[in-house]
């Protein structure tokens, strides 16, 4: 695991500016456009890279707290395991802070809207499972379709935006970010979690996402990423679902049962214990 790291509070003038690297957006506009409204797709959804700007990433990889330190939940389920969440940034992380508030902010939630044509955005100061991220030894989070609505809000669950922080990531470390098409029971992407990489999908009852095979990164190297949903108060008729919880799927055959198995046990100890 890595050791933690004491990060100098950037100034107030240099947290001023925009993290995320607006001018490059606009001038990849079109091409978000169409990657999002790809017609081959059962569900919509584009990747870009070197979303913030150089200084922000590399400010913003330097603040990430160390995973022993802080109130990180770690809490292990039958689909998940080792999969780290930090919702409460506190006074120690106002750059970390700020760029959820980003993510939340109006002005970026405009430009997502005449991206993806979904209107009307509500950004979730909440959090609510979302935040920052942090996989770390033998983590996994199976292929599943998310949770629709929000706990508090009861707001319609519309779309993910998670921005990766891992420089130098190799494809045997595991943790790429899978979408399915669980009716043809094919992989759509394979999306490595690259450094400044952000993806973004719309979320729905066939938005099948994970990255089931345990992480395999060396010498207690960690998978980072940030993640924010977005909702709306109404949605498409014909895309409403009664409410449930997420709906994992098992895209591993045997090897996802035994894994899940042992990842049930983990649970239940800790629930024990607790």
């Amino acid at each position: 695991m890595q050791a933690a790291t004491i990060i100098p509070t950037p100034s107030l003038t240099a947290m001023s500016n925009n993290l995320i690297n607006y001018d490059r957006l606009q001038q990849h506009q079109d091409e978000l456009k169409a990657q999002w409204n790809d017609a081959k797709k059962p569900f919509h959804y584009l990747v870009y890279d070197n979303f913030l700007t150089p200084e922000a990433a590399e400010q913003l990889l330097a603040a990430y707290p160390d995973v022993t330190t802080g109130n990180w939940d770690g809490t292990t389920y039958i689909n998940q395991k080792n999969k780290f969440a930090l919702t409460k940034f506190g006074a120690e992380h106002p750059l970390l802070q700020k760029a959820f508030d980003e993510l939340n902010s109006e002005k970026f939630l405009h430009f997502v809207e005449g991206v993806t044509g979904i209107p009307n955005l509500i950004g979730d100061d909440e959090l609510f499972g979302g935040g920052l991220h942090q996989s770390v030894t033998g983590a996994f989070l199976d292929v599943h379709v998310d949770f629709n609505y929000h706990q508090t809000t009861r707001h319609h669950r519309r779309m993910n935006a998670i921005v990766y922080m891992n420089k130098d990531w190799q494809k045997d470390y595991n943790g790429y970010l899978e979408l399915w098409d669980m009716k043809t029971k094919k992989q759509l992407e394979n999306i490595a979690p690259l450094f400044n990489r952000c993806v973004i999908f719309e979320t729905n009852e066939v938005s099948y996402h994970g990255h089931p095979k345990p992480l395999a990164a060396p010498g207690g190297l960690t998978r980072k990423s940030m993640a924010v949903y977005y909702y709306t108060t109404e949605r498409p008729a014909h895309e409403i679902a009664g409410e449930h919880n997420t709906v994992y799927v098992n895209t591993e055959g045997t090897g996802g049962l035994l894994k899940n198995l042992k990842s049930g046990l983990k649970a239940a100890v800790e629930r024990v214990k607790k």
